[in-house]
């Protein structure tokens, strides 16, 4: 095989910048691959940081009662999320349960240019939808009575926060409880908690099996200390029947409320109540969860509670 060597004499260096000019354009077009894309995709980022904050934020305000500053959320979010230059907001699609955000940039290129392309559109999209709880999994095995949210919110939406003293049984004093003072039972009840666990799985329509007695169930004496000043979702129930470990309750719909005390038996704070009765203290409130322990749905009763999430 012939061995090529250089010419003795011959200056090839010219051969080197003729090799330089033709690389250089490649060069610059993976410069402006790696970096100007990588600022895109930086951009598109945080673009996608502002959708998301935006379209939380506007379904929150909605699940509240209030749209009408949507345009305005959208835009402060969207510039807060964008760090390298201002961004734009706008509110696409906005109807009684969901909402749909835009945000966008232009973003200017440094080597890109060089290649004919000196700037680039950049867009994100975010959807957040909101609606009254479905069915979950609550922190408490717990259900009070339709009728005595009813009572204390006047049959409409819960407003301030007024304490009321919910009782059990025989020591309850409102019409909710029959003649006898004894529906199964009378404000709230225990139900069957889930295997392992204080708190309990249903969802609207479900008959929730009673965990009959005045003891705290197993397990729950911590958590329900734990949970004093919190607020909670709680099913309501708007039928009953049975008696004693064949009782149950069918549930409603879930309404959020404030523990602020309870008179339990072996278990006290505040002591709403005192002796034989068995009560616990708090109120009804309007409230908007981010959690995932639970579902919506736009058909579930509204009875103060939503629950907001990304869509998209």
């Amino acid at each position: 095989m012939q061995r090529m060597t250089p010419h003795p004499g011959r200056d090839e260096r010219g051969a080197v910048k003729v090799m330089f000019a033709l690389l250089v354009v490649p060069l610059l077009g993976f410069a402006a691959i790696s970096l100007d894309i990588a600022a895109m995709w930086h951009a598109k980022q945080q673009l996608q940081s502002g959708a998301d904050a935006a379209a939380l934020a506007i379904a929150q305000d909605c699940a509240r009662g209030g749209c009408g500053n949507a345009p305005s959320t959208a835009g402060t979010l969207a510039d807060a999320n964008l760090l390298t230059s201002d961004a734009d907001a706008a509110v696409l699609n906005l109807t009684s349960s969901s909402v749909t955000v835009r945000t966008s940039t232009m973003q200017r290129h440094v080597f890109a240019p060089l290649l004919g392309f000196d700037e680039d559109d950049v867009v994100a999209h975010a959807t957040a939808a909101w609606g009254a709880p479905s069915g979950g999994t609550t922190v408490l095995p717990l259900a009070f009575s339709l009728c005595e949210w009813d009572a204390q919110t006047g049959g409409g939406q819960p407003s301030g926060t007024t304490q009321y003293t919910i009782y059990q049984t025989k020591s309850s004093g409102t019409d909710c409880t029959g003649p006898s003072g004894n529906l199964v039972p009378g404000g709230f009840g225990w139900v069957d908690s889930d295997p392992g666990r204080c708190g309990a799985t249903s969802t609207i329509g479900q008959r929730l099996s009673s965990d009959p007695g005045n003891n705290v169930p197993s397990g729950c004496g911590d958590v329900l200390r734990s949970l004093v000043d919190e607020t909670v979702l709680l099913p309501l129930f708007d039928q009953y029947g049975g008696n004693g470990t064949n009782a149950w309750y069918r549930v409603h719909g879930y309404a959020a409320f404030t523990l602020t005390g309870y008179h339990l038996s072996g278990h006290d704070v505040g002591t709403p109540c005192g002796g034989s009765e068995r009560c616990i203290q708090g109120y009804f409130t309007r409230y908007v969860d981010l959690d995932d322990d639970f579902d919506s749905s736009p058909s579930a009763p509204r009875l103060g509670a939503s629950l907001v999430r990304l869509t998209d």
